[in-house]
């Protein structure tokens, strides 16, 4: 090997060390970054006898497949579990201090003890008061429900937003990779971007991700519409600013197809999009079908009779605005958020508590008591066996449609507390399925410090050994040069 060649092979060494310390201080300076994939410098030899270095990015799609679908069932779920959280505060937390089903417990206690003392005027008014304790249970739980729909209705627009603004992005980014791979340049940090992009909008749609020959990366939803291909889908939702319950939410539509809500405490929704779909439009709905029922069966089960049996049944210690009749087994949409104590029996309105004893709610007609005998029970006992009584509800609310009031507002309860503890195991699962995942992705393509100082390491004593060659190869030319003088 001659002096200039031996030269040569040094300078090339220089220059190989230099890309190769440039690509693992890169490594390092982001190491910890989780939108980071890591890159190796590989020194290949060409078929000229020349070595050069060519970055490689640790790419893992496998992995990375993995990981968007564990995110976008994680998010789903929690999603889910936020939602059926603040349902089951409103009924007062584990103990259920504040639902329907235990202010109406101590309504039967009380309406028991009046039965047993019917002339004492003070139980005849603990029993108003606690029936307008099961009132305002039912309003507040109703209001609860809409403020949930209300709530998902918002977050879900400022999703679709984030959504196409992330898509608008992913079109930038793809753009960029693919020019950059059409001539060879480096597209590694549009890549991690593009990856980045990935993971963000898996969190809020499922999504199924292929990558192209020339770069160019395509985006299904897991439902199976396009919501990427060179161009971004539109991704429209008009909000709903105010929700009762006879309002319907609006649809979410990706390039015009209508998202799916997901189903089951364990949902099976991917991102958080038809998560809060499957909340809206469904858990929500059906639970205040459920409480519209407790409502209807209160009203009825204190309704007032006319003795003769002449006029019609009307409203009595439980009332509702917007009707006087209810037809049985058939939901009231609304009914829970309406519902009423009489003002015809409540003191402070000028009413007398103990109408609930003789009748006469609505008037003469209905009064029972004629003689005013303060031994009076036939009403409170018909009252009392009328809760416990099975009346026929409306199969719209998922549960059995022939039990006892007392038993359909606890049945709610269970209804609701079964889907939040299922979803509260599958949070757990699918939250422990992500985070192992993300270490899977993790440990393939992201910065191991340990293993970076090696190889920086490495190509210290490799510079090392060609600057000593550099310093033997100047020695040999002085000698030449101390010969030519």
């Amino acid at each position: 090997m001659s002096l200039t060649s031996a030269l040569n092979t040094a300078q090339n060494i220089f220059r190989n060390t230099g890309e190769q310390t440039s690509v693992i201080t890169t490594n390092i300076a982001n190491n910890g970054n989780a939108n980071y994939v890591r890159r190796a410098p590989v020194v290949t030899n060409t078929i000229y006898g020349a070595s050069m270095v060519n970055t490689e990015r640790a790419q893992q799609m496998a992995l990375l497949r993995q990981l968007t679908s564990a995110s976008s069932a994680s998010s789903a779920q929690e999603a889910l579990l936020k939602g059926l959280t603040t349902l089951s505060n409103a009924l007062g937390g584990n103990d259920y201090e504040l639902s329907p089903s235990t202010y109406l417990a101590q309504l039967q206690n009380s309406l028991d003890a009046l039965a047993a003392s019917p002339g004492e005027f003070t139980l005849a008014a603990t029993v108003v008061t606690d029936a307008q304790d099961v009132a305002n249970s039912l309003n507040k739980a109703a209001k609860t429900v809409q403020k949930v729909r209300v709530d998902a209705d918002a977050e879900i627009k400022s999703q679709v937003d984030e959504l196409n603004r992330l898509l608008a992005e992913f079109e930038v980014v793809n753009t960029t990779v693919v020019k950059a791979m059409a001539i060879g340049a480096d597209a590694h940090n549009a890549l991690d971007t593009r990856d980045t992009l990935l993971k963000d909008i898996s969190q809020i749609i499922g999504i199924e991700a292929n990558a192209r020959g020339n770069g160019d990366m395509v985006i299904y939803t897991t439902q199976g519409t396009t919501l990427f291909e060179t161009i971004p889908r539109t991704v429209t939702f008009n909000r709903t600013l105010a929700y009762d319950a006879t309002v319907t939410g609006n649809s979410i539509f990706v390039d015009g197809v209508a998202i799916k809500p997901g189903q089951g405490g364990n949902t099976s929704a991917d991102g958080s999009l038809s998560a809060l779909l499957q909340l809206r439009d469904e858990i929500a709905p059906t639970f205040q079908t459920q409480l519209d029922e407790v409502a209807r069966g209160l009203i009825e089960a204190f309704a007032e009779t006319d003795p003769l049996g002449v006029a019609a049944d009307m409203p009595g210690l439980f009332t509702w605005s917007g009707g006087t009749a209810l037809t049985s087994g058939i939901v009231e949409p609304g009914l829970a958020g309406s519902i009423r104590v009489s003002t015809a029996v409540i003191t402070s309105s000028g009413g007398n508590p103990m109408l609930l004893r003789d009748g006469g709610i609505n008037g003469a007609a209905y009064t029972w008591n004629t003689s005013n005998a303060s031994g009076y029970t036939a009403l409170l006992v018909r009252y009392s066996d009328q809760l416990d009584a099975d009346r026929t509800f409306d199969a719209t609310a998922d549960l059995k449609t022939s039990m006892s009031v007392m038993t359909f507002a606890s049945g709610s309860i269970g209804w609701l507390e079964d889907l939040r503890s299922k979803a509260t195991t599958a949070s757990d699962n699918k939250v422990a399925l992500y985070e192992r995942s993300f270490q899977s992705y993790s440990s393939s393509t992201g910065v191991s410090l340990d293993e970076e100082l090696s190889l920086l390491l490495d190509v210290e004593q490799s510079y090392k050994a060609t600057a000593k060659l550099v310093a033997t190869i100047d020695e040999m030319f002085q000698s030449v040069l101390a010969m030519v003088r």
